[in-house]
């Protein structure tokens, strides 16, 4: 008769998931967390210098450290108790030796991977008892540890979705007319404009405030207030919405009027903008943007970065100042500046003269973290290479009077260890969803040109 197994786990932590969320060890309840000597050895490499990845290893040193404290090597091998922020104590974490005999099942071990899938086996025939799962977001790994019999799986904790089909895109479309759906509406009308009092029992389950009910007919309603058993909408006529103007932009579509909408009202702080390439993300953004610090004085300034691989490291020390050096990795925000001034006699002039006019400053990423930003519109490109723990290091930098755009293709994840899921913008649109002073919107089609549209649906 086989032995039972025990009813608490060993999940063993790759340095990928330290990186993506150096809080992982807090995230596995009554179970023993285990740390290979060999990752500890990974994150100590990592941890010099100012990159993002960098801060995130220090910050899971430190935590691994809070938790094992003056504990004894014994102590520490067996299992120390991890307490809680709230101050009690659940779970224990351990740091696994790679100094025992090579396992029947081992790998070559001249790959740090293969070292920890080795003393996951070891650990497997040590603890015939307890169930071994190894956590990584490295997919390869994952298939190497359950070829050699050990349980792997991805960190999940921070995916609030299980499809990216079911995200939030900022609109419900009615197929026909969304008045033949509702019976009881009470319509009245302010100095704001006409709003009408709609039974949540009338409308879809899935309502925040600041998303919108669009319809084939032409009606388009914002939710600006949800009560007990009633929603109230603000009517926003087509033509209105499509007529609005940012820095000489008008937007293509329905899409793009409801988020240049959000982009232009004082009242919501931050703004999401997903949709392929070309769907008019970038330009929607910095024309409001401008508009908004040139013409309407809202904000002092525009800070501009984006997340890319080559941004992760430092900036360096040739000569050239902090924007000139930033300059190639934001050619999408020149590119944008340039096409809002196409019909410019003097384009160029033109875009000069607004990069001196405008307070438009190039920041990279990892110089915004431990800073605080007031009365700044702060616009994050690539939104979807963050991690969920970088956006909200990144979120939390806006200070009195600000306002973030962030925007993002999920299409175009370039990081290794993230998917359309695990990624920080699908984590920021899911948390944000009952803020009521944030938006967002996904744009559809390709508008950039006929070429890029077929491309996009046929490459």
């Amino acid at each position: 008769m086989a032995a039972t197994k025990s009813a608490t786990k060993l999940y063993v932590l790759d340095t990928n998931v330290l990186i993506h969320d150096p809080a992982a060890i807090l995230n596995f309840e009554e179970h023993q967390v285990v740390i290979p000597m060999t990752v500890l050895e990974e994150l100590d490499k990592l941890k010099m210098g100012k990159a993002s990845i960098a801060t995130d290893c220090r910050e899971a040193i430190r935590k691994i450290d809070h938790i094992i404290g003056d504990a004894s090597p014994t102590e520490i091998a067996k299992g120390v108790p991890i307490a809680r922020p709230d101050g009690s104590v659940q779970g224990h974490l351990s740091i696994l030796l790679d100094n025992f005999e090579a396992p029947n099942r081992s790998l070559p071990p001249d790959l740090n991977d293969n070292k920890i899938i080795n003393s996951l086996v070891g650990l497997q025939e040590k603890h015939p008892r307890r169930e071994v799962v190894l956590i990584t977001k490295d997919i390869n790994m994952r298939l190497k540890a359950r070829g050699c019999g050990v349980g792997a799986q991805d960190y999940q904790n921070d995916q609030l979705l299980t499809d990216v089909a079911l995200l939030e895109t900022g609109y419900h479309t009615f197929a026909d007319s969304f008045w033949e759906t509702q019976s009881q509406v009470e319509t009245f009308h302010d100095e704001t404009g006409t709003y009408h009092r709609i039974p949540l029992e009338n409308l879809p389950d899935d309502l925040y405030v600041n998303r919108f009910i669009v319809d084939e007919k032409g009606f388009i309603g914002r939710v600006v207030l949800i009560e007990e058993d009633t929603a109230l909408l603000q009517d926003l006529p087509a033509e209105q919405l499509l007529s609005q103007s940012a820095w000489g932009l008008t937007p293509r579509d329905i899409p793009q009027a409801l988020a240049l909408h959000l982009l232009m009202d004082p009242d919501v702080h931050l703004v999401t903008l997903t949709g392929q390439a070309g769907s008019g993300k970038t330009i929607l953004a910095l024309a409001a943007a401008i508009e908004m610090t040139v013409a309407t004085q809202q904000f002092r300034r525009i800070i501009a970065t984006r997340s890319t691989r080559g941004l992760d490291e430092d900036i360096g020390y040739l000569p050239g100042t902090e924007a000139e050096k930033m300059e190639p990795w934001l050619g999408a925000i020149t590119d944008n500046l340039e096409a809002l001034h196409d019909d410019d006699e003097h384009a160029t002039s033109s875009v000069d003269y607004i990069l001196q006019k405008v307070p438009l400053q190039f920041k990279s990423l990892n110089y915004i973290r431990g800073r605080s930003f007031q009365h700044s519109l702060i616009l994050i490109d690539e939104c979807q290479n963050l991690t969920p723990h970088q956006m909200k290091t990144i979120i939390t930098r806006a200070g009195a009077g600000s306002k973030v755009v962030c925007l993002g293709n999920l299409a175009q994840i370039d990081t290794p260890y993230l998917n359309p899921i695990s990624s920080g913008l699908t984590y920021l649109i899911e948390r944000f969803k009952e803020f009521s002073s944030g938006g967002t919107i996904h744009l559809e089609g390709s508008p950039r040109s006929i070429l890029a549209e077929y491309a996009e649906t046929h490459l």
